[in-house]
């Protein structure tokens, strides 16, 4: 394929904002501010072009003798091997969907045709709804029991005795997110796979929310399996799972009798997005653009690095600025605890709604409701109502944080 334009090291904020062109808009003369990436992040110029040369040059369908049918397969190849690095797994366990959800509905019919009653399965109060739908419709179906583990309303964090408590031999999966998309609250996850594991459980990880502010290393979780969605990463609308080796090999899976039935491929059920994959992997390439090394393992360790470091200087400055707003109440872990730079709140006397339609007028863009994290949102009370929810990306400059605390306090201060 084409050589495509290179992004930038994080070391310079001006030179990586360039690279995104949504940056440019500007609304009511003012120039937007992103806080919406928890909802799917800005896109780089380099996975368009990714995703446009294939297009243009390399279009076709797979496992066919021409050129670019031999391309099309190495470009896919070439995905499994870059998203491989990213999430810590052999090339043979990266399988693709359409995005998070239909994977892990997938992944769960297949899963279920082994279970029945006195089966059970452990879920998470912390978790958006796409790991909890799929194991709730498998509990219907096959007669399993659904115990959901709650979080401290104190810390926002999981209660890790009320799972060691569920964690019984009758457990057939534990179901866990990684980071809540609503609180940004980081689970510690290698400890819950390593508990699930003590009672011969499977464990499925969701890192949609995670993917983009932390390392994921699914062999070093330990985990089975693992999803995430490209789009959360600066990539387009596509999904990501990860099967640990042989795994999905023995997968019940529901597939067409001439569609391969090796791994991965067997996950994969009709044609693939074949630019998304590529448009996948692009944005693999993107992060690992932002570290230094010799290996794209190596350059994603560094570049995870900074962009952490730069998380965390972001959520410290937006969670302090906020707590100084008289009427804002905050909800999450603070910085001193495992999060991502994601801050949910509410403005006293405006509803979430109305405070986002108002930072928009100032072009300053987060979103609002439940997130389908919905059972967090009810836990705190505020299902009528869902929370504002600000997150910070690599193209996300202390400026644009500053705006944003200025037109919450503006809002604060209104009758």
């Amino acid at each position: 394929m084409a050589t495509l334009s290179a992004a930038p090291a994080i070391h310079d904020l001006a030179t990586v904002r360039a690279v995104f062109p949504a940056l440019a808009r500007r609304q009511e003369g003012h120039p937007v501010a992103y806080f919406d990436g928890p909802g799917g992040t800005q896109v780089p110029r380099s996975v368009v072009e990714a995703m446009a040369d294939y297009l243009y040059h390399h279009n076709a369908n797979t496992h066919w003798a021409f050129p670019t049918s031999v391309e099309t397969d190495a470009a896919i190849a070439g995905a499994r091997a870059a998203l491989a690095d990213f999430l810590g797994a052999g090339p043979d366990e990266i399988a693709f969907g359409a995005n998070m959800t239909t994977l892990t509905f997938h992944l769960a019919r297949a899963l279920g045709r082994g279970w029945g009653p006195g089966d059970e399965v452990v879920i998470t109060e912390l978790d958006h709804h796409a790991n909890v739908a799929p194991w709730e419709a498998i509990a219907r179906e096959r007669g399993i029991t659904l115990r959901a583990i709650p979080f401290d309303r104190g810390t926002y964090e999981l209660d890790f005795a009320a799972l060691e408590a569920a964690l019984t031999p009758r457990v057939k999966l534990l179901a866990i997110g990684a980071a809540s998309n609503a609180l940004g609250t980081v689970t510690d996850v290698s400890r819950a796979a390593r508990m699930a594991r003590q009672v011969g459980a499977l464990c499925f990880v969701d890192a949609v929310h995670f993917a983009a502010h932390g390392r994921v290393d699914a062999r070093a979780i330990g985990c089975d399996f693992l999803a995430c969605s490209a789009y959360k990463f600066y990539g387009p609308h596509i999904g990501i799972l990860y099967g640990r080796r042989g795994l999905l090999a023995t997968l019940d899976v529901p597939k067409l009798r001439p569609a391969p039935d090796a791994a991965p491929e067997r996950i994969e059920t009709g044609t693939q997005n074949h630019e998304g994959i590529v448009g996948a992997a692009a944005a693999v390439d993107f992060i690992a653009s932002l570290g230094r090394g010799p290996s794209r393992a190596g350059r994603l360790d560094q570049a995870v690095e900074l962009l952490h470091h730069h998380g965390q200087s972001l959520v410290e400055r937006l969670w302090s600025g906020l707590g100084e707003v008289a009427g804002v109440t905050r909800y999450g872990p603070p910085p001193t605890r495992p999060r991502t730079p994601t801050v949910s709140f509410m403005v006293r006397g405006a509803s979430a709604e109305q405070v986002a339609r108002r930072l928009a007028g100032q072009a300053i863009f987060v979103s609002h409701g439940d997130f389908y994290a919905t059972t967090v949102i009810e836990r705190l009370g505020l299902a009528e109502t869902g929370v504002v929810r600000a997150g910070c990306a690599c193209y996300t400059s202390a400026d644009e944080v500053d705006r944003l605390i200025r037109g919450v306090s503006e809002i604060a201060r209104q009758p």
